[in-house]
């Protein structure tokens, strides 16, 4: 493998530096300093750009020929998605460091997109092509800010779930057998026939493989990443021991030609949902992988602009028949460990890449595809949230179920499916959780004994009334979860004349509780009871206007503050006294 020495160069030539400056500077002359001054500064400028792009590409390397031979589109096919994806994503993204290519989530849609397709390749990048489309319109309506409020049992629940998904679809290649088409369970069910034709060899090759990528020390890890060795170390390995275990095959170098997007009408929805499908993951992956990188340089990323560098970094790669590509999270980190500062960084690892393909098809050949399986084997490990399995057992229960869901229905079902599912689930916990926190919140008030912020006045008027005005008190924002909970509180019997509700401490209200508080003032208004609201703030007043509810209060019955309220209360009772007979 070529690369060895290039990975070790680069390696010896950044822990020597200084040295290497030195070199630069003393080839020189007099005449030529000036010019190679600037040469060198803008070598200093960017060295760790330099050495982090680098890295990044021997990293890549190996990771893109396993995610291509996956997706069933070719090694060639993952090689050119992390060059088109990698350098467009780069250039016109909004996070500075982040390495974009083809990533295991995105491998596992794609996989199907091509077995759905199949043999039509062309609308199977067309899907590529729309997705990179639908992820620009989402960078262009500022969906960006949204993408990143997924809960977090959905999210740990669907990576687990992409992770037990490529390791099943390795299992095939480390036995030594081709995968039969179909979804996880038919992989699965043909497993027992596939153990019976076993290829010991590619079994113990994918066992040194995996081994290698679990045991490598983290000081040789540095400097020659874990998969390159393993292919490395594999490849050889099944040229002079392990020898016939099934391998890529012939790889075609060269640049890629320009592919027309093919949309037959008759795949059209199909196409779509794969399209969204593919947009929505790979938004939700490198959104992620921002966050990452935001930690790692505290710096902080444009998600709007992020998602459009990955919209026409995938339609490019879609036009020349490339996977789908992502944030990269492993990628990200190998680049900003190294040094980088600037988009330079991912756009030389995609330049540096397309130099390899374009000389390295006869070598890629000869990598047995059970090495492959080892890499991505390891790669799904990593995917599986194990620090959330790990707190399954002391985590809320309700939790837990959207996890184990989303998961299951990751795995069993479809991707889209298992996200929206957990969505609304995790919607619905949260909504029943602050229709429950609001109702704790809501209390009445008809003596001084129940609230300590009350001024003497509004004691004196609240003792004086004989508990015949009620305050009323909520908190936080109403919604349509604790709307009716909210009405009947309000129309229970309690002996009043004026009910004066406090909304000073309610940020927002929506249509739903609007019309609750509408049922509420109807109702008392008909039995003879005075309604009164006092510290609505605009944005609420504002709703309130829209739904019809202020048009049921006169302009007298809205007060700023509380003790105008009681003040106004207290004129009330002395007009209309109450019948005790």
């Amino acid at each position: 493998m070529v690369v060895l020495p290039i990975e070790h160069s680069l390696t010896n030539l950044y822990n020597n530096r200084a040295s290497f400056s030195f070199l630069l500077s003393s080839q020189y002359g007099v005449v030529e300093r000036d010019k190679g001054n600037r040469t060198l500064s803008i070598l200093n400028q960017y060295r760790g750009d330099l050495f982090g792009g680098a890295t990044a590409a021997v990293v890549a390397l190996p990771l893109a020929l396993a995610f291509g031979v996956s997706s069933g589109a070719g090694a060639l096919a993952g090689l050119y998605g992390a060059i088109f994806a990698g350098f467009f994503a780069a250039v016109f993204g909004g996070t500075r460091v982040q390495v974009t290519g083809p990533t295991g989530p995105m491998t596992v849609v794609m996989a199907v997109v091509v077995t759905h397709f199949a043999p039509n390749l062309a609308a199977a990048f067309t899907v590529v092509v729309l997705a990179g489309a639908f992820q620009i319109l989402f960078g262009k309506l500022g969906i960006g800010r949204y993408i990143k409020l997924m809960p977090l049992p959905v999210v740990s629940g669907f990576m687990s779930g992409i992770g037990v998904i490529i390791i099943i679809l390795q299992l095939a290649a480390l036995l030594g057998q081709e995968a039969p088409d179909g979804s996880v369970l038919i992989k699965l069910a043909a497993l027992p026939a596939m153990l019976d034709q076993v290829n010991i060899n590619a079994v113990l090759l994918g066992g040194l493989t995996l081994a290698i990528m679990v045991f490598t020390p983290e000081k040789i890890g540095r400097i020659v990443p874990p998969p390159l060795i393993a292919i490395a170390v594999g490849t050889i390995a099944s040229l002079i021991i392990f020898q016939g275990s099934p391998a890529i095959g012939d790889i075609p170098s060269g640049f890629p030609a320009l592919r027309m997007p093919h949309i037959p009408l008759a795949d059209l929805p199909n196409i779509i949902k794969f399209s969204l499908m593919l947009a929505l993951l790979g938004a939700i992956d490198s959104l992620l992988t921002s966050l990452v990188a935001d930690s790692m340089t505290r710096t902080s990323h444009d998600s709007n602009k992020e998602l459009i560098g990955q919209g026409i970094g995938n339609m490019v790669a879609g036009l020349f028949g490339g996977l789908p590509g992502a944030g990269a999270t492993v990628r990200t980190l190998v680049n900003i460990r190294a040094g980088a500062k600037t988009k330079v960084s991912g756009a030389l690892h995609s330049v540096l890449l397309l130099a390899i393909v374009l000389g390295f098809g006869d070598a890629a050949s000869k990598i047995p595809l059970a090495v492959l399986g080892g890499i991505l084997v390891k790669v799904g490990i990593d995917i599986i949230d194990w620090q959330y399995l790990k707190r399954i057992g002391s985590a809320p229960r309700a939790d837990v179920i959207i996890m184990l869901t989303t998961l299951s229905m990751t795995v069993f079902i479809d991707l889209i499916s298992a996200v929206v599912v957990g969505f609304v689930m995790a919607s619905v916990l949260f909504v029943s959780r602050m229709a429950e926190a609001q109702m704790d919140s809501a209390k009445f008030v008809y003596g001084a004994d129940q609230s300590k912020d009350l001024s003497p006045d509004e004691e004196k008027i609240l003792n004086d009334s004989d508990e015949r005005i009620v305050l009323f008190h909520l908190e936080g924002p109403l919604s349509f979860g604790s709307a009716r909970d909210i009405a009947k509180l309000l129309q229970t019997n309690i002996k009043k004349d004026v009910l004066a509700i406090d909304l000073s401490d309610v940020p927002f209200i929506d249509s739903s509780a609007s019309a609750a508080l509408e049922e509420v003032i109807q109702r008392l208004t008909e039995i003879g009871d005075t309604v009164l609201m006092f510290g609505v703030r605009p944005s609420v007043k504002l709703v309130l206007e829209k739904t019809g509810v202020l048009q049921l209060l006169d302009d007298k019955n809205l007060f700023e503050s509380r003790l105008e309220a009681l003040r106004y209360a207290k004129v009330i009772l002395t007009q209309n006294k109450p019948d005790d007979s």
